[in-house]
């Protein structure tokens, strides 16, 4: 298989230089000489295959990790007083399947799915962080699949997923539930107000015979400095909802709208059959941004949202939206290279939606649609865009490290290619001086990348940190030094494939 770029060789050098080294010692390409990320210590957690190490928080009153466990149906607890040497502690069983962990001053709240049917209700049980004692138990949604506090730890904040049974014959509706901590009010928001509206901007509402109110699928949550808004990812449906915290209501839906793939910043590698290794071209297709984790910053006092665009389909035995662009029949106005376009070599492999793309309805499609970003964005609050990093991801995996380019949890370069790519999963942030950080993990290809975004319409690439034994980055954490045991600024990531735990430093030179 051939590796194709201009930057071939300086990627030889740099793959030499990392056998020798920790690629998290790596200071990056984006100019950064002040700050270095050292990964201080880690662990794993469980024994077993995937899936004993998903998200995890930290309470800094007792330096305690909880880990979100589902294969074991618990919480795992780790005392990181000394990060260079976590040591397990008691862990807490839990009485259904966990999604989500969150904790705010010593309250610990984790989203629990029903176990026994995960179209009924979930609920969300909060314990003492030192005791480890039941304080209190609330009923969710369907499906409870993220939990987080309000910054002032008024509310606890739940976005209920609701997804369909394999079937497609039981679709419940995504919903978001607030608990108000002092009084123990629960109060389940429907998006039932938005059956029948179309919202624009490519919102997709597709499912079978579904209801808005029963397609939407709430995915993450980023609430506000001001604990008084609530911003929830719709990722299948390609949108945000907002929710007003005070009021307890869905204020609005916004559509997001698609990416140009056709456009110089936004070419793709889009297939895993042409023996080339970072093939970076135009092509005439569509993402769908499909935003999994969302986190709010403010920087230099304007308000931003900030999204990991992973994309993502439908794809059941009752219903299913994945095809290949190959197996389309493509428009011969729009198209009129399509034999071409669909060979395996070009966009043949591409992974695509049967359910848009076929605008004037006479059975042929239109336009082409992918799933995902492949890339981070920054928003204003309303849903404009301030900055995309358009193809910025894949081409610097591919510069800095070619054999990783569109793998999958370890595997071979390319397999990722006809998919989504390295599938930004998660994003979080955090101020250091006059600098405000991104963080971006990336699912597949596995890593985190760093961004100064203090500009947040000219962010700066720093590093790309990644440990080869850390596989399939699922959650991000940041630590202020103020609330750190080691007094400096902590980025933790959790690794769902691999079930490690990785905890990196921040220093200033």
């Amino acid at each position: 298989m051939k590796i194709f770029n201009k930057t071939t060789l300086f990627s030889a050098v740099l793959l030499s230089v990392f056998s020798a080294c920790n690629l998290d010692d790596y200071q990056g390409g984006g100019g950064n000489d002040k700050l270095t990320f050292k990964k201080i210590g880690g662990f794993t957690n469980g024994t077993g295959d995937e899936g004993y190490a998903e998200i995890s928080a930290f309470d800094s009153k007792t330096n305690k990790l909880f880990v979100i466990n589902p294969k074991e149906s618990e919480l795992s607890v780790w005392d990181i007083s000394n990060p260079s040497a976590p040591t397990q502690g008691v862990d807490i069983a839990l009485t259904g399947n966990p999604n989500s962990v969150a904790v705010h001053k010593g309250i610990v709240a984790v989203a629990l799915e029903n176990s026994s049917n995960k179209q009924a209700n979930g609920t969300i049980v909060t314990y003492n962080s030192d005791s480890q004692a039941v304080l209190n138990t609330y009923e969710a949604g369907a499906l409870p699949d993220m939990v987080t506090f309000s910054p002032n730890g008024k509310y606890i904040i739940v976005a209920n997923e609701g997804e369909p049974n394999d079937l497609y014959t039981n679709d419940p509706e995504g919903s978001i539930t607030i608990i108000e901590v002092a009084t123990g009010q629960v109060s389940n928001l429907s998006f039932t107000a938005f059956n029948g509206q179309t919202i624009g901007n490519d919102f997709r509402v597709f499912g079978p015979g579904a209801s808005l109110a029963q397609d939407v699928e709430p995915e993450y949550i980023a609430v506000s400095h001001d604990s008084k808004k609530a911003y929830v990812t719709l990722q299948e449906n390609n949108g945000i909802a907002i929710v007003d915290l005070q009021s307890k209501a869905i204020t609005d839906i916004i559509g997001l709208g698609v990416k140009n793939y056709a456009l110089s910043t936004n070419q793709i590698d889009a297939s895993d059959k042409d023996d080339i290794v970072g093939n970076f071209k135009n092509w005439p297709v569509f993402g769908f941004y499909q935003p999994d984790a969302i986190t709010y910053a403010k920087i230099k006092g304007e308000r931003y949202l900030i999204t990991a665009n992973e994309g993502d389909a439908r794809d059941y035995k009752g219903f299913s939206e994945e095809d290949r662009v190959k197996d389309l029949t493509l428009d011969p106005t729009s198209f009129p290279d399509a034999a071409t376009l669909q060979l395996n070599e070009n966009l043949g492999r591409l992974k695509t939606t049967t359910v848009n793309g076929d605008i004037d309805g006479d059975g042929d499609y239109d336009v082409i649609y992918a799933y995902g970003a492949r890339s981070f964005t920054i928003w204003t609050t309303s849903g404009a865009v301030i900055y995309d990093s358009g193809d910025q991801i894949g081409k610097t995996i591919f510069d800095l490290a070619p054999d990783a380019f569109n793998s999958s949890e370890g595997g071979k370069a390319d397999k990722r290619s006809d998919d989504k790519g390295a599938e930004p999963e998660a994003v979080e942030t955090i101020k250091i001086g006059n600098k405000t950080l991104l963080f971006v993990g990336l699912e597949r290809t596995g890593g985190v990348m760093i961004y100064d975004i203090s500009n947040p319409s000219s962010p700066q690439f720093l590093e790309w940190i990644r440990d080869e034994v850390d596989i399939a980055p699922e959650g991000l954490i940041t630590i202020k030094a103020t609330d750190s045991p080691t007094g400096n600024d902590l980025i933790i990531i959790t690794n769902e494939v691999s079930n490690t735990v990785a905890i990196y430093e921040i220093k200033e030179n």
